[in-house]
């Protein structure tokens, strides 16, 4: 963005109190926030003080944050272990070295009153090794105890219960060389339905068979968690954080099934998914000879029971059903060290990572007998374990070429070996090079370009080696000792422009040269099915992104977002042999939202609509797509200053968006036999009410 604002001013802006700069502007008067460039000409570092934010009534940095211009959080990537920095946000100049909260969860446990700046540069020119594009790096201090809560309940329409659990609340505070926080969160807890018509139609289309269904869930989430830091003077930091959750996960349906000549039949689904699941981490960063050393331990640990049962029962006749049942137990334990040193006018990084996953499950199946009790049957492959001991080195080198151009080059590898014990347990051992190379060009302080091309190595789900049944739609997974990681080459380009005080565009392209995918494929030699690899895909994607401030027009407070994302997959469909698109890819979103902080008010609304359209799921003798739409679309309004709270009304999808299904089931491999059946489910979601009041204390 240009800007004729000196560094001398921008230093005065950063050393205003939050509290204050908030006071300044609350009612949505000052200007939308337009970052002062900072550092040498020709960098794209961008600098936003408290103040610029005045005009949303932030009550913590996520609040901020997703005010940025052009700027989206990206979350860490679901790669292995902790491995390099992949998410796009910094705290204090650091990466979390924790795995089980997200972004959003540590932004929003940062008061904004805390907040003493945020800063957008190229990750690639940091001394972090795996940024890239846009990194914004929250710099906060907390110098007394301060805390916020917010409470979210909601509200549907039909064939859901009320949810009022919906709730956080945090504290931060500092004593001496000590920052602590703690929190009790239930953030993630909702309460989902919809119910209506699905037909089921033969292979020549006559209607054989009526369903009225209605579905509701129960889940809640509550998280107990906390965490201090040591900053004594000098280069020593040290965090020790940790976490206890419970989940509580109930999933009913009831329906009633009808077909010509054949008496009406009641049908139940229950599901139970309790678990709770624990974390502890912390890292020690001290100087240590010409560098820095910073030593990172992690474990984490879960409990999984899951357990689904369906009974049908016909109207005076005797119920039938099936059940399903699996626990397992989930660990992961990580030791990791970095090394930082400057030489050759760069940054250097030398990394080790040690990560110890292992899984038991026990696995079950069981029929209905007449007499109403649970009979179990032989379920081969569901039950047993897989482990996997995991070493990873990687070296890496960034720094400038130019003022305007620098280059960031990682490059290692990691040796692996996977244990599955049980039926056919088998012991394989892997090598994999790993690495990535970025360049982040910044020509002008209102332009940045990066192109990153890395190797990748994405995380395996354990329970995928297991066989499973998923009773409700009549499929089951075999085990499969074979499975593999997927790995890819990926070619990922961003391009950011600055509009001034009208906002920023993005352009964000990526490709991706895929092996081993993880699909279900065929396994064994008698027709069955299982979670496991195909050896080549491909997939590409293109998003534009913007934010348009409407100040310069003489719209005072209101701006515009916009995204749009197309995306392109293919592999080589392991049944059919034809070429196809991955399995439920994502192929187009529309995403469009107005904000409007009214000059001169307290006040500020808001529309938006999404529009989303996906590819089906395949199976051996079925494709599925489940989808939801086609438009979502939302309204709300908001009082910043409810007694000192900000309380917000919302109603969502106004546009009357459904629950639908398209489902084509053959009578052997799809595509190549005759049809059995057609699905076609049409459900009403309805509108959905909902509040939140924000505050701090």
């Amino acid at each position: 963005m240009k800007s004729t604002i000196s560094l001398s001013a921008i230093a005065a802006a950063l050393s205003a109190s939050p509290v204050a700069a908030q006071d300044a502007a609350v009612a949505g008067d000052a200007p939308p926030p337009v970052a002062a460039p900072a550092g040498a000409p020709g960098t794209a570092r961008q600098v936003f003080a408290p103040a610029d934010f005045a005009r949303y009534a932030p009550k913590n940095a996520y609040d901020m944050l997703v005010q940025v211009p052009g700027f989206s959080i990206r979350d860490n990537e679901n790669l292995r272990g902790l491995g390099q920095a992949t998410g796009n946000v910094l705290f204090n100049g650091e990466r979390p070295s924790n795995k089980a909260d997200d972004m959003y969860t540590q932004l929003s446990r940062i008061p904004a009153e805390n907040v003493e700046r945020i800063e957008i540069v190229d990750g690639a020119t940091l001394d972090i090794p795996g940024l890239s594009g846009q990194v914004a790096n929250i710099v906060y201090r907390a110098d007394s105890i301060s805390g916020q809560f917010s409470w979210k309940p909601e509200f549907r329409a039909h064939y859901t219960d009320a949810l009022f659990t919906r709730a956080d609340v945090s504290v931060r505070g500092r004593s001496g060389q000590i920052e602590y926080e703690a929190a009790l969160s239930n953030d993630d807890s909702a309460r989902s339905g919809a119910g209506g018509p699905t037909l089921i139609y033969d292979g020549a289309g006559n209607i054989i068979e009526r369903r009225e269904d209605s579905w509701n869930t129960h889940y809640d989430t509550p998280k107990l968690s906390g965490r201090i830091t040591w900053d004594p003077p000098g280069d020593t930091v040290a965090n020790l954080g940790g976490h206890y959750q419970r989940k509580y996960d109930r999933y009913f349906e009831d329906g009633v099934r009808t077909s010509p000549g054949t008496a009406d039949r009641i049908r139940t689904v229950y599901e139970n998914a309790d678990s709770w699941n624990y974390e502890v981490s912390g890292d020690y960063q001290f100087g240590f000879g010409p560098g820095r050393l910073k030593l990172i331990g992690l474990r984490r640990f879960s409990h999984e029971p899951y357990k689904q049962e369906i009974v049908t029962t016909p109207v005076g006749g005797i119920a039938t059903g099936d059940r399903f049942a699996q626990t397992g137990d989930l660990g992961e334990t990580i030791a990791r060290g970095e090394y930082q040193w400057k030489l050759f006018g760069g940054d250097w990084q030398m990394s080790g990572e040690a990560a110890f996953n292992t899984l038991d499950n026990v696995a079950s199946i069981a029929v209905l007998d007449p007499s109403g009790a649970w009979v179990d049957q032989p379920f081969d492959g569901g039950t047993g374990g897989v482990s996997e001991d995991r070493y990873e080195g990687l070296l890496s080198f960034g720094r400038k070429l130019t003022d305007k151009l620098t280059v960031q080059i990682i490059a290692g590898a990691e040796h692996s070996t996977i244990t599955q014990t049980g039926a056919n347990g088998l012991t394989r051992s892997f090598f994999r090079p790993k690495g990535s190379l970025t360049l982040a060009w910044a020509p002008s302080a209102d332009f940045d370009a990066s192109l990153k091309i890395r190797r990748r190595v994405l995380q395996l789900s354990f329970y995928d080696f297991l066989a499973r049944a998923f009773l409700n739609d009549g499929n089951e997974n075999q085990s499969n000792n074979d499975l593999r990681p997927q790995q890819d080459w990926s070619y990922e380009l961003e391009i950011n422009k600055k509009l001034g005080a009208w906002g920023s565009t993005k352009l964000y392209l990526v490709f991706r040269d895929v092996e081993d995918r993880v699909d279900v494929v065929p396994v064994g030699t008698n027709g069955g099915e299982g979670v496991g690899n195909i050896a080549k895909a491909k997939a590409g994607a293109i998003e534009w992104s913007s934010t348009i401030n409407l100040d310069p027009a003489g719209i005072k407070g209101m701006k515009v977002e916009s995204s749009v994302l197309f995306q392109k997959s293919s592999l080589r469909d392991p049944f059919t042999g034809d070429k196809r698109q991955w399995s439920g890819f994502t192929d187009r979103v529309v995403d469009v939202s107005v904000r409007h902080d009214i000059p001169g008010s307290d006040w500020a609304w808001g529309v938006g609509a999404n529009c989303s359209h996906y590819q089906p799921s395949y199976r051996r003798n079925q494709s599925d797509k489940v989808w939801e739409g086609p438009v979502f679309a939302n309204v709300f309004v908001e009082h910043k200053n409810v007694m000192g709270l900000t309380v917000r009304a919302q109603i969502r999808n106004i546009a009357n968006a459904r629950s639908k299904r398209d489902r084509t089931v053959y009578t052997g491999v799809r595509g190549q036999s005759p049809i059995a059946f057609v699905e076609e489910r049409d459900r009403l979601i309805g509108p959905i009410f909902a509040v939140s009041v924000r505050g701090n204390f």
